[in-house]
């Protein structure tokens, strides 16, 4: 089922009428991470991903991702605010030596932070991280060339292209606007 377009009376289990609805959803995104597909080396060697939620027209993207010891980022920038929330193991950026992610630790970052992401070559385990990020990824190589943009848009064209591959078939999104809740 797809969200209603137009607007219409919202009621209470009991059937008591709410204010009206600008754009009320036929159904929610619930995702269980047994269901998602785990698309290794997605982004990058060692970077496995499952895409939790991706809404383009938002500039968001959450997903749950699994690094081996030894992955490194290109430096970056984000162009809107990063919420990570470490699950398993260790990660640290190379600007902030002092501030090591480790199981339990949540990070805020607001847009505009630059950093070099990695997972220390010595860790005894994947690091297992939640990611939200608003807006894109802004990466450059180390003489300060552009490298790359990795985005909601870039991931759900990595992540359809990758479960195409694997035959794992659609993976659900919510899509801004009218386009509502993806499941099939």
């Amino acid at each position: 089922m797809t969200a209603s377009v137009s607007p219409g009376v919202a009621t209470t289990r009991s059937g008591a009428p709410l204010p009206l609805v600008s754009l009320p959803q036929g159904e929610l995104l619930t995702v269980n991470i047994d269901q998602i597909p785990l698309f290794k080396d997605l982004v990058a060697p060692g970077i496995h991903i499952q895409t939790l939620r991706l809404d383009p027209e938002r500039g968001e993207w959450v997903f749950l991702s699994t690094l081996a010891p030894g992955v490194e980022l290109p430096v970056h920038y984000h162009t809107g605010s990063a919420q990570v929330w470490t699950i398993q193991g260790r990660w640290l950026y190379h600007e902030y030596p002092d501030q090591p992610q480790t199981a339990g630790s949540y990070l805020y970052e607001p847009g505009g932070s630059v950093h070099t992401f990695y997972t220390p070559e010595d860790n005894t385990e994947d690091t297992v991280a939640l990611a939200w990020i608003e807006g894109a990824q802004v990466s450059f190589n180390e003489d300060g060339t552009f490298h790359s943009v990795m985005d909601a848009v870039t991931l759900q064209h990595l992540t359809e292209t990758a479960a195409a591959a694997q035959g794992t078939g659609p993976v659900g999104y919510i899509h801004g606007g009218a386009a509502g809740v993806i499941t099939s």
